[in-house]
């Protein structure tokens, strides 16, 4: 599976749910806290047009949103079970 960069803050309730469901299929990921990283911050209005979206999930180069958290939508992106 490719790597998957998980661009979130501590504060969003969407960061959690998405933690928790990769955290339950066993899915590895690597979080970067916008708000600690201006970098991250950076590429995260990039990607999605000037709005300050979190979730923003990277992998195999394409970026995504995931805010409102749709597990199904996740499972779909990340090519993953939807059910652990």
């Amino acid at each position: 599976m490719a790597e998957i960069t998980m661009y979130c803050t501590t504060w969003c309730a969407d960061c959690h749910r998405v933690k928790q469901f990769l955290s339950e299929r066993g899915i590895a990921f690597r979080e970067v806290d916008i708000d600690q990283t201006p970098e991250a911050e950076a590429i995260v209005l990039r990607v999605n047009n000037g709005r300050r979206k979190v979730p923003t999930i990277e992998t195999d180069g394409r970026f995504f949103a995931c805010s409102p958290f749709d597990p199904y939508r996740l499972a779909e992106e990340l090519h993953i079970p939807l059910n652990s």
